[in-house]
């Protein structure tokens, strides 16, 4: 239990914790639902490009952390699709940032879908009905982000009987409760989960262990109502919750709430509304103990969304769907605030506020018997509110002039067309060429100098010093089935041209209270690659291998003598195998191999000491080094029992020592000379989860 406290710990505190190593020298995925009990496919859904296809069962048997069956980590063994690390949800899509994904829960977006920093993600699969994945072609329903699109719909539960089910591993337990509420007219489904490591600690006869904690809770409703033959309506909420203390020295706290009313009306067979009120709310808090006394640091964002849509299916070759969305977000970048005598004065930066405004029309038709086409165009209109401060500043980041702005007050229009459009041409039989070309627009940011996202990143909007993100997107793919369609063999190459992209300046404070457009840099980014998928979709013996060769940079003015540079999440080959064997009627054996490049990461060039004696590090080229490479083997097994299952696993089987991040200190030895240390989180993690139904 202590190594697990210190794992975590290590996240932001990598030159205190860990375990040694001197370094050498070195589209849309759709997982479906369509049944109240187990989980089957019941309708083909045509390859494309950028799509995949499978079943959540299919998921069942995938090794994963804890045993714990995760739909994020999962489709981060597909090609173009980088997992951001070990002890990381986050996940980066064809050269874009992990801010760059859209994650939305019954339309409504999540913006941390971790818990225990990256170790599980929101989505808890007990309750979740389906599941789209687009990393290209997006139809233009979609928006707001510039790399890709995960949509998650929570299950409806059974308006005919009862149903009990969930799991318990090592470290967490998840129970599911489903029924109707009046028979074939209404259902509710309650789903929640939570770990007891925080139960352990307090068996600990160490007192820094008992006075740690960390836990989680999720729990997930779902409320549907057949009000007549016409119109339904859909009641879901999502809350969650995360603590991680250590030892009264230092907090983190982060949670996301998510609620959504939607009404269907059904006008005729060929033409259905949707009607839908969403709100979602994120909020960090980080604490340390510094000279004893606490210093606490918070940020929050709030949405609150209303949208409206129209889909026309006039016959089975043609559908069109119109819409409008809008959205008010309110930003609070961060407090600052002491504890009581601990002479900090609480500072906050000014709250943001902006109405983000969409209109769309998507069109899908079936032009010939080989042609398929969709294409379609995105509006978006948004408005930067007052009520605030807003800035000028110079070239270096200093402040020139500070604007005043009264509530309600438009402060800055930005207005932007996203035209999208993609095609399908049937060759044979067996084998299809795609193309598309999208572009998406990005008003919210993450800003982060980590290698992976963490709870403490900050969310920014777009203001009058910062512009919208803007990606233009071409592809080209090839898909052939093979073998009676046993295997399906896939090849597509993208180009991706990036304006308005964000880093920070060199040797930025990136917790200070100064305005954060002081510490911003802007500029350019492209990434390309080509990614191949080989996948056997029949028989005892099933999986994929794939494999991605990729590059993503960036040029900003002001970083690497305005040169181009690698992206952090800059990685140039991603290989991934899964495989899964149905070993008996009862007995599934499944494994998984990855490799990739290792991270692009900023390494110091040299060292110098200050007035005050404290050490400095000197750095030049930003992103100029690499991690070592990445390798992990998972092996998993599962046995059916009659309304149970176990299921057992080893995390990184062979123990290899993966950097999560090096850091450099003054040599124990010789205070002369630096070292790097390598900070390992995991190197050997075996699991076992009960898994019931009733």
């Amino acid at each position: 239990m202590k190594t697990l406290l210190v794992t975590l710990a290590c996240l932001f505190f990598t030159a205190l914790y860990g375990q040694e190593k001197q370094p050498n020298d070195t589209a849309s995925v759709i997982i479906a639902n369509d049944t109240l009990k187990g989980i089957t496919i019941t309708h083909k859904v045509p390859r494309t490009l950028g799509m995949e296809h499978f079943s959540l069962k299919e998921m069942e048997h995938i090794p994963v952390f804890m045993g714990e069956r995760d739909i994020l980590k999962t489709i981060q063994l597909l090609p173009g699709i980088k997992s951001a690390g070990d002890g990381n949800s986050g996940f980066y899509v064809r050269g874009g940032s992990a801010d760059q994904n859209l994650i939305l829960l019954d339309g409504t977006p999540v913006y941390n879908a971790s818990h225990l920093m990256g170790f599980f993600s929101t989505f808890n699969g007990d309750a979740i009905k389906d599941l789209a994945f687009y990393k290209n072609a997006m139809p233009a329903q979609y928006g707001g982000r510039l790399s890709a699109v995960v949509d998650a719909s929570t299950n409806n539960g059974d308006d005919q009987e009862y149903h009990v089910s969930g799991g318990a591993g090592l470290i967490a337990a998840r129970l599911n409760v489903e029924g109707p509420i009046v028979k074939n007219k209404s259902s509710f489904l309650l789903s929640g989960r939570r770990t007891y490591a925080d139960l352990f600690t307090q068996l600990s006869n160490d007192s820094a262990i008992r006075n740690s904690n960390l836990n989680f809770y999720d729990l997930n409703l779902k409320v549907n109502f057949r009000v007549n033959e016409r119109d339904e309506l859909d009641l879901s909420a999502y809350t969650g919750h995360d603590i991680m203390r250590i030892s009264n020295t230092f907090g983190l706290e982060w949670g996301n709430s998510v609620a959504s009313l939607r009404w269907r009306h059904i006008f005729s067979n060929k033409l259905i509304s949707y009607a839908s009120l969403h709100y979602s709310s994120y909020e960090n808090t980080t604490s340390a103990l510094l000279s004893d006394q606490t210093a606490s640091l918070h940020s929050r964002i709030r949405d609150y969304s209303a949208k409206a849509e129209l889909l026309y299916t006039p016959d089975a070759r043609r559908e069109t769907r119109i819409g409008w969305q809008s959205t008010y977000h309110i930003m609070f970048p961060l407090l600052l605030e002491g504890g009581e005598g601990s002479g900090i004065n609480q500072q906050q930066l000014s709250k943001r506020y902006s109405l983000d405004n969409t209109l769309y029309i998507n069109n899908t038709w079936k032009a010939t018997e080989n042609l398929k086409l969709s294409y379609g165009l995105r509006a978006t209109a948004f408005l930067v509110l007052g009520n605030g401060d807003f800035y000028d500043i110079d070239s270096d980041g200093k402040i020139t002039d500070t604007l005043r702005s009264s509530a309600g007050q438009i402060v800055k229009t930005y207005f932007n067309l996203e035209p999208r459009i993609a095609a399908q041409y049937t060759l044979h039989k067996t084998g299809s060429l795609s193309f598309a070309f999208t572009r998406n627009v990005q008003h919210l940011h993450l800003v982060s100098n980590a290698t992976s996202a963490n709870p403490t990143d900050k969310w920014v909007a777009s203001s009058n010093l910062i512009k919208p993100e803007i990606a233009d997107q071409v592809s080209a793919g090839y898909s052939e089935s093979i073998a009676n369609d046993v295997f399906e063999l896939s090849v597509e190459t993208y180009y991706k041209a990036l304006r308005n992209q964000i880093d920070y300046r060199n040797g930025a404070e990136v917790f200070s209270t100064e305005p954060t457009e002081t510490m911003l840099l802007f500029g350019k980014g492209r990434a390309y690659g080509m990614e191949w998928l080989l996948k056997k979709k029949t028989g005892r013996l099933t999986g994929w291998i794939g494999y991605t060769l990729s590059r993503s940079e960036r040029k900003i003015e002001g970083i690497n003598n305005n040169e181009w540079y690698n992206a952090k999440q800059d990685r140039t080959h991603e290989f991934s195998v899964v495989t899964s064997l149905q070993l008996s009627k009862n007995w599934v054996l499944s494994a998984n191999w990855v490799y990739h490049t290792g991270n692009a990461v900023t390494f110091p060039a040299g060292k110098y000491i200050v007035m005050d004696d404290r050490l400095v590090y000197y750095y030049t080229e930003r992103n100029g080094y690499r991690m070592p490479a990445y390798h992990r083997l998972d092996v998993a097994a599962t046995v059916q029992l009659n309304r149970s299952a176990l299921h057992f696993g080893v995390y990184n089987a062979y123990g290899r020592e993966n950097a999560y991040s090096i850091y450099f200190r003054e040599s124990r030895e010789n205070p002369d000379y630096t070292e790097a240390v390598q900070l390992t989180l995991f190197r050997f993690v075996p699991s076992v989860t009960y898994n019931f139904n009733f």
